[in-house]
Parts: structure tokens; C-alpha cells; sequence
């Protein structure tokens, strides 16, 4: 929920031909990526790869998110979206080197795991795309993305989100100039110390406000009054009196 107004908008900035998603779960960041691709008219594929089984941290799934995902990707993406049902090493081969846009990692948050993940997954992007870590600040367990994503901040260009849990942005070397004429790339890879936090704090608003929306609609509030104006009764309507 914190980060879904940034994933939306990266993609309409980069425009991916082909964008992964690795742990999708419930299908919330994964298909709001989908929405931007249908809504910016953006001509290209969208894969999201988990067991639907769960894992240490999330513990096991109920088989029914695995179908509320495939029947809303069918209903809604249908001819963009693939769902490719099988753990990351074994989706890893049916991608070509270098032919990843956006791949946005979101698993296991171990740091063994993560580090295998991009490991693995590294030359499927294409020089100039782009690498999500979810999760980069949270400590809790035995989560390790955050001290991964250290080693990666010294090493790649980057940048980092750190309202609720954490977004860490990266981009792999190379890749033509043009990549980053959007706005959006431009202040998070070139921008100064002033135009990074004014883009921070715009996508922590938008968060609050989403999140405020959903617990608005939540509490299912109706109107005390009709259409009139009139205040309704709290008892309901009233029987006309008998005459007499």
C-alpha cells in the first residue's frame, strides 16, 4: 500500500516491455503495474512468479489467494499478464539475458535470499533497467534485505523510499541516456538534495491519502439524512395512527 502511486508511475515513466515480479501474493503491487501498462497504453508483458505456497515469513497460503490472483489477472489483464506458478531459480531460465525492463524483488527476506535472488536475476535486466527491493528498512526476524540493500547502495546507482517498510530503486549500469529524460528518473538518479525530498514526501502523502480512503470506505458509513435534507429517525418509520 505504501509504495503502489510509485510503482504506477515508474512504469509509465519507463515504459517496460517486459516487467517480473518476484512474490506477488495477493497480486496488490503486481497488478497495479498491470493497470499502468493498460492505462498509459504501454505495449509490453507483465509476469508475476511465486509458488502461491507461502514461505517462513509470510507462512503458508490458503489456496484461495492463488485463485482470487488467476481469475482478477483473467477478468481484468488478460494478454499481458502471466502467472508463472514455480519457485524464482527454476522461472529465472525462461527469461533471456538482458531482456528484463523492471523486476521487482519480493520474496523470501532473508539476506541469503535476496542476494541469491538478484544474483540470479541480475543479467535478465537489461543495462538501464530497473531493480525494486521491497522491504529495505524493516528489521524484525531474520530479515536481511536492509543490510543487502547497504552493500548494493555502495556499489550501483540507486535510490530509496523510506516510508513504511522501505522501496530501494536500482538501476543497472549502461542503457542509452534517454532513460532518464522523465522527470521521475531524472530527480531520483540526478536530482539534487531538494528535488529527491520534495519526491519523497509527494509519494508519502499519496500513500496517506490512500490509505485514509480505504479506511474510510471500511467503516461503510451511511447518511443520517435523505435526499431530502430531512434528518431520518433513529427508529425508523412510523406506523400512521389509527383513526379514531
Amino acid at each position: 500500500m505504501d509504495h503502489i502511486s510509485f510503482g504506477y508511475d515508474l512504469v509509465e515513466a519507463i515504459r517496460p516491455k517486459r516487467l517480473v515480479e518476484l512474490g506477488a501474493y495477493n497480486g496488490m503491487s503486481y497488478f497495479v503495474f498491470c493497470q499502468s501498462m493498460i492505462e498509459n497504453n504501454i505495449d509490453g508483458l507483465c509476469y508475476a512468479v511465486d509458488t502461491w505456497g507461502g514461505d517462513d515469513h509470510t507462512g503458508d497460503y490458503d489456496e484461495s489467494i492463488f485463485e482470487e490472483v488467476r481469475h482478477h489477472a483473467r477478468d481484468n489483464y488478460r494478454g499481458i499478464s502471466y502467472l508463472m506458478r514455480m519457485l524464482f531459480n527454476d522461472a529465472v531460465h525462461h527469461f533471456e539475458d538482458d531482456s528484463i525492463d523492471l523486476l521487482h524483488i519480493d520474496g523470501l527476506h532473508t539476506y541469503e535470499a535476496v542476494q541469491e535472488d538478484f544474483t540470479n536475476w541480475y543479467p535478465k535486466v537489461r543495462p538501464g533497467g530497473i531493480i525494486l527491493f521491497h522491504d529495505i528498512d524493516a528489521r524484525q526476524s531474520d530479515f536481511g534485505v536492509w543490510k543487502y540493500w547497504a552493500e548494493l547502495e555502495a556499489k550501483y546507482d540507486t535510490f530509496a523510499f523510506h516510508h513504511g517498510f522501505g522501496l530501494g530503486v536500482l538501476r543497472k549500469p549502461g542503457g542509452p541516456d534517454t532513460d532518464l529524460d522523465h522527470p521521475l528518473m531524472d530527480i531520483m538518479f540526478h536530482g539534487d538534495e531538494q528535488e529527491q525530498h520534495k519526491l519523497r514526501q509527494i509519494y508519502i502523502y499519496n500513500s496517506e491519502y490512500i490509505e485514509a480512503r480505504n479506511k474510510a470506505k471500511r467503516l461503510k458509513w451511511k447518511p443520517n439524512h435523505g435526499a431530502d435534507g430531512k434528518k431520518k429517525s433513529d427508529n425508523g418509520p412510523r406506523e400512521r395512527p389509527a383513526e379514531k
